[in-house]
């Protein structure tokens, strides 16, 4: 119910407030709503001040409106927040996250005390009230803070609701039906993953999206107009959103609150809501960029508090009535889960089949039969394939059948081979494309916040949806920000990046990456897998499936390669494996390779038949990071051979395994990919050639003299190279 609030709760002690009619079942005294709002005003003003950091602007700004959402709009438990239908809160202003902090507090949440909250920014690495929201806490539904990445959250989070609802619900049981609220501020609506990802919702007709916007037109650098003056919410509406706007969102809770229920009623359009407010209220500095991210000061801090009607002398003071006013969120929670609760129960006896699916969905198993539906290695295809083609083999024999996975492309669907027969698109039904029950996702050339939408995708509830999104591998590096994101937050899904390598030819150098695969294989958290053939392909889909507390990307070429006999999908799980030479002796020469070069590196060590070869495929570095010493010297036994990598990227990162390398070492150049190789020194007789002489060069009177720390060589470093 919205309060009966008929004056404006400005920042002064003595405006006169109406009652609310209902808290805890009882009137509440004159001025209550008033006292809320400035304790969460005086509350952020202490918090940042204790230890001088932290953002108080926007807690002090923005007040009204975490009021009007967590006592009279969202619906939510506090005694459980991993309630699937609750409605889910995502704080795309991640700067902000004091105030959703101090809500949680408010309202209930018991891990969220008071003492927890004042450990914001504190020199201590016990707490929980992290400098921005991070997921691992309750009541925060994903980690935040670069701007625009909580907007693509939460249009991931819409997804998933409609989608597990097309699914699932039946006529009279709306077992997933509930609201994503998204709150974001001027930066959010500046950074192009939050423009890309209000289009797709506004495309797709996400009226369970609500976005609202703190309108308080300050930035780090000050006054917004001094770089963005669009008119905003003419600019939702032409991307087919509801807008609703609010005059003065710092005070006037009666027209936030009505605002949210009317957000609520619409259908059809994602609603966004334009809410102005003034940054720091009560502050000296108030509405400039002086209070966004900076504290008070103790005297602007003891000024406040007193104009509030506080005592300027306590801090942290929370009236025992702030509490009492969210109590009947609390009750009114407990009280829609437990009718949740009865009305899942009467679906499992209506439609045991159904709920039996969504049941092992929430507990995140994938359907038992998945790995055996992978063909075997003497089923694939023995003719050379593309690894792109390959995983579209393994995809098709996994996907169908699950409606776990979600699928989509960035407008490269049947060129990144993710297409399924008897696919339905993910699509608003009146456009005719698909519905929501769809598991094919357009996203359109929005490569990130492709990426973003995918991590609410995967962070709906854990487990219960995998998705799966495809680009060129150089298109990526767009989504960059949002794959760190994901590894951050432990998230899983599998990335199709295909057209890896220099092996991309005719489209240029443009698209051939030669140093992105060293960030991934730097990036915490994550599985870069290279894989060399089908075999390989599917050992990476497997490697991906299983670990669901890790992002994967699958990194695929364009150009056929060859199935090779010595390769092993188990094998892939180790990172890294002998696929060609006696493993049970010592090589003179160990070859190390990756992907579409292993099979030149098998035909390299043919050539080099004066010396006993070796060759490892390497299809994921990290994990063969993490392998025993032992194992690791097994398979590379760099102190006892020469050892050499080959790949067509930058060899930074491959002298803590090799002695030397043939790599790229620049940009490549516009032709066919067998022109290339030859032309940047990939061509087996000219790699034999390139390592006899240097092995000449390394032979001693008792054996190889290895080169040490720091002797890296880069055998191809005068080749003819490109740009």
């Amino acid at each position: 119910m919205s309060p009966v609030a008929t004056q404006n709760l400005d920042a002064s002690h003595g405006t006169e407030l109406s009652k609310d009619p209902k808290v805890s079942g009882k009137a509440s005294t004159p001025g209550t709503e008033k006292l809320v709002i400035n304790t969460i005003r005086c509350l952020g003003a202490d918090l940042c001040q204790q230890y001088k950091g932290g953002h108080p602007g926007t807690v002090m700004g923005a007040a009204a409106i975490a009021t009007a959402l967590w006592r009279y709009s969202m619906r939510y438990n506090p005694a459980n927040p991993e309630w699937v239908n609750r409605d889910r809160f995502v704080l795309s202003a991640g700067h902000a996250c004091l105030l959703q902090y101090i809500l949680l507090h408010l309202s209930g949440y018991s891990t969220w005390s008071l003492d927890q909250i004042k450990k914001y920014h504190a020199p201590t690495m016990d707490g929980i009230a992290a400098g921005h929201p991070e997921i691992e806490y309750p009541g925060i539904e994903l980690t935040t803070g670069l701007l625009g990445q909580g907007i693509a959250n939460a249009v991931g989070l819409a997804i998933a609701n409609k989608n597990m609802a097309a699914t699932y619900n039946k006529d009279g049981f709306p077992i997933i039906e509930n609201k994503v609220w998204c709150f974001t501020g001027d930066g959010c609506l500046q950074e192009g993953i939050g423009q890309e990802a209000i289009s797709m919702a506004g495309h797709w007709g996400l009226d369970n999206l609500i976005l609202v916007y703190d309108n308080n037109s300050v930035t780090v650098d000050g006054t917004i107009d001094i770089c963005f003056t669009d008119d905003t919410s003419a600019k939702l509406r032409s991307m087919g959103w509801h807008v609703l706007e609010v005059d003065d969102g710092s005070n006037d809770l009666a027209a936030i609150v009505d605002a949210f229920d009317q957000a609520k009623s619409f259908t059809g359009k994602p609603v966004f809501i334009n809410i102005k407010t003034v940054i720091g209220i009560g502050s000296a500095n108030q509405g400039s960029g002086k209070v966004h991210g900076a504290a008070l000061g103790e005297d602007d801090v003891a000024n406040v508090k007193s104009a509030l009607g506080f005592d300027p002398k306590e801090k942290f003071a929370v009236p025992q009535a702030v509490y009492d006013y969210f109590k009947e969120s609390q009750a009114r929670g407990e009280k829609d889960e437990k009718e949740w609760n009865e009305l899942l129960k009467k679906y499992t006896e209506s439609y045991p089949s159904e709920a039996k699916e969504f049941q092992r969905r929430l507990a995140g198993e994938l359907i038992e039969s998945w790995e055996s539906n992978l063909p075997p290695k003497s089923s694939l295809p023995q003719d050379p394939k593309a690894t792109r083609q390959s995983s579209g083999i393994m995809l098709r024999s996994v996907i169908p059948q699950d409606n776990s996975f979600l699928v989509g492309s960035a407008d490269l669907c049947e060129s990144t081979f993710v297409n399924w027969d008897k696919m339905v698109e993910f699509q608003n039904p009146k456009s005719g494309y698909g519905d929501y029950s769809g598991r094919q996702i357009r996203y359109g050339i929005r490569e990130h916040a492709m990426v973003g939408v995918a991590n609410g995708l995967a962070a709906w509830h854990k487990g219960a949806i995998v998705p799966i999104m495809s680009s060129y591998f150089i298109f990526w590096l767009y989504a960059a920000p949002s794959l760190r994101m994901a590894a951050l937050m432990k998230l899983r899904f599998i990335a199709i990046a295909t057209h890896d390598s220099i092996g991309v030819g005719e489209d240029g150098p443009t698209h051939q990456p030669v140093a992105f695969p060293l960030f991934l294989r730097a990036l915490p958290n994550f599985n870069y897998i290279r894989p060399a053939d089908a075999e390989e392909v599917a050992g990476a889909w497997i490697l991906a499936l299983k670990d669901s507390d890790h992002p994967s990307l699958l990194s695929l070429t364009r150009q056929p390669v060859p199935l090779l006999s010595g390769t092993d999908r188990n094998q892939v799980q180790n990172g890294a494996y002998i696929v060609h030479g006696d493993a049970s002796e010592t090589p003179e020469i160990t070859l190390v390779a990756t992907g579409s070069e292993v099979a030149r590196a098998v035909d390299t060590a043919k050539l080099l038949s004066d010396y006993k070869v070796r060759v490892v495929s390497m299809p994921h570095m990290g994990r063969f990071d993490k392998q025993s010493a032992e194992y690791r010297r097994s398979i590379i036994p760099s102190g006892k051979s020469l050892v050499v990598a080959i790949e067509p990227y930058c060899s930074f990162g491959w002298a803590k395994y090799a002695h030397a390398g043939a790599h790229m070492t620049g940009f490549g150049h516009s032709a066919p990919y067998s022109t290339l190789f030859e032309h940047f020194g990939f061509g087996p007789k000219n790699l034999a050639a390139k390592i006899s002489a240097w092995a000449e060069t390394r032979k001693g009177s008792e054996g190889w003299n290895l080169p040490g720390v720091g002797e890296f060589e880069e055998l191809l470093l005068n080749q003819v190279q490109g740009h």
